[in-house]
């Protein structure tokens, strides 16, 4: 594969105990990588370092504390990190109006303001050691907004742009910032929801590939498949046509009418945990 060799490197990955960020710590581990997991579980944290035999260490990527002291562990152990992959998110899901205020500023705490932390002070560890490479997980629901998750929406939208931000404003220190956009993914987050066929999740590896690729060529955005990169393009429509495409795939009402099965999910979230 073309880019970067990630033999040797050092590569965080946050929230890495479940789903998109265990996925990606198993493919980096594979390509070679030191790789350090942190999550704010502690028990599945360190149940998945053992099995992968990685670095894990409890992470708040809401708290900066936290971070700070989670990198200096990762520093300690396995050296400075070259790359850092901002994956910690949670996706509360129903109507906007009738949404819990706790959960919701969650979602603003863990989607946004734990990728702000994760970055600059991955930021500045890199920026002095002369380089290195952040890639921030976003969705293409940063893109195309529908019923039932305006939050994540929003929370998305926001990682994307400060990406792009972020990467042109440290780029001069050497540092990258990408933004890798999956599509429904099948992991917990999608619990209790029943996408048509047309909305088929795809499974947390192939993210985790497209993870590793972005890291080795430092591509500024990647969406996941690439299929879909046309949803880059969904905030130019016109309403109606917005409007017939989310009844055509089934996205007016997938994020609404939610069953019991995803209640393991949202108590987790509540309590919490990514």
């Amino acid at each position: 594969m073309r880019g970067i060799d990630l033999t040797g490197r050092v590569v965080v990955v946050t929230g890495g105990a479940r789903g998109i960020g265990r996925a990606t710590a198993t493919a980096l581990r594979a390509a070679g990588a030191r790789v350090a997991i942190g999550d704010i579980d502690e028990a599945e944290v360190v149940r998945t370092a053992g099995q992968l035999g990685v670095l894990g260490a409890v992470l708040d990527v809401t708290d900066p504390a936290s971070v700070t002291s989670f990198l200096a562990q990762v520093e300690s152990t396995l050296g400075r990190p070259w790359g850092w992959v901002n994956n910690a998110g949670i996706m509360p899901l129903g109507a906007l109006l009738e949404q819990d205020d706790a959960v919701m500023d969650a979602a603003v705490d863990v989607n946004l303001r734990g990728v702000l932390h994760g970055t600059r002070a991955a930021g500045r560890a890199m920026a002095s050691a002369g380089g290195g490479r952040i890639v921030n997980i976003a969705s293409i629901a940063g893109c195309i907004p529908v019923p039932g998750m305006a939050v994540y929406n929003a929370t998305k939208a926001a990682v994307l742009c400060f990406g792009d931000a972020a990467d042109a404003e440290l780029s001069a220190a050497g540092v990258r910032v990408s933004t890798v956009l999956p599509s429904f993914t099948n992991t917990a987050l999608l619990d209790g929801t029943h996408p048509g066929r047309l909305l088929t999740p795809i499974p947390p590896e192939t993210v985790a590939d497209a993870v590793v690729a972005t890291l080795r060529s430092g591509r500024r955005r990647a969406v996941v498949p690439r299929r879909l990169s046309g949803s880059l393009l969904w905030p130019l429509f016109p309403r109606p046509l917005a409007r017939l495409l989310r009844l055509a795939t089934g996205l007016d009402r997938v994020f609404l009418d939610v069953d019991s099965g995803r209640a393991p999910y949202d108590a987790r979230i509540r309590g919490g945990s990514t």
